[in-house]
């Protein structure tokens, strides 16, 4: 007897509790008939037309993604807006769409614990705390091996995924790291979390020009991390075939497949 979509909804949500998410999150099942059987399921970061376009090509009964297609509420879902043209699609290849996202973040094997795993952080701790025990958000640990930021920074260009943005750093290229910080997609609110500002350097993305140069003027002032800022999408995907590898093995005979198509926004960057 195949699975149905109500025991892969259950499955997830022992993986990744819904109790675990931030309260501004909406994780879960967005659309497909709980009842109806699934076979296969397909995981990305994203869902947008190409990772729609893999699914249902791939005869997908579900994809499941990191981030919420609906995080913030809609109004239409008009095919002439991509995010009802999206659930159409799905919709009409009877492939449902069900998200993990910040309740994915903060779990053992998570996003940011995948991270400091690939960096062979050991110690590690979350930078703050989550209301499940033992869970939280980012990461906290130390290289078996110190290192420099420089290196560190070439170490995460070879990890991840190539993107247009690259990696970009903020310090000395010889500093030396011991302690890393890090927080797998955007993590500009931890900054000035004790756990980071106590770090020698800080790995995330999306920092912005502000809470970034705030943070490495304060660090000349009084001490802080470096920054390593690095593409969202590229840290998030280092999740998915862990997140695949825990889903075959809670449901026996399912095919989980992993989408390698790059859904970060940025196409190209041109530099001096």
């Amino acid at each position: 007897m195949p699975f149905s979509l109500a025991d892969v909804t259950r499955v997830a949500h022992t993986l990744w509790p819904l109790a675990g998410a931030e309260e501004w999150d909406a994780p879960g099942l967005v659309s497909g008939d709980p009842s109806r059987p699934v076979r296969s399921i397909h995981l990305a970061v994203d869902a947008v037309a190409a990772t729609v376009d893999e699914a249902i090509a791939t005869d997908s009964d579900l994809l499941l993604t990191h981030h919420p297609l609906l995080l913030r509420g809609v109004t239409s879902i008009a095919e002439d807006r991509y995010k009802g043209a999206l659930l159409s699609r799905l919709i009409r290849a009877e492939c449902a769409l069900l998200s993990a996202h910040t309740n994915a973040d903060v779990v053992t094997d998570g996003v940011s614990d995948i991270i400091a795993t690939r960096l062979g952080l050991v110690e590690v701790t979350p930078i703050t705390e989550n209301a499940l025990p033992g869970t939280g958000i980012g990461r906290v640990g130390r290289l078996a091996q110190p290192t420099t930021l420089g290196h560190l920074a070439h170490v995460l260009l070879a990890l991840l995924p190539a993107t247009a943005s690259g990696v970009r750093a903020a310090g000395d290229y010889s500093a030396p790291i011991n302690t890393v910080a890090l927080c797998g997609g955007a993590g500009d609110s931890l900054l000035r979390q004790p756990k980071v500002l106590a770090a020698d350097v800080y790995i995330t993305s999306d920092l912005r020009h502000h809470p970034a140069s705030e943070a490495r003027e304060q660090a000349l002032c009084a001490g802080g991390p470096a920054l390593i800022d690095v593409s969202h999408w590229a840290s998030e995907w280092l999740w998915l075939e862990p997140a695949a590898a825990q889903l075959r093995a809670a449901l026996p005979g399912m095919v989980v497949t992993v989408s390698e198509l790059n859904s970060d926004p940025w196409s190209f960057a041109v530099v001096h």
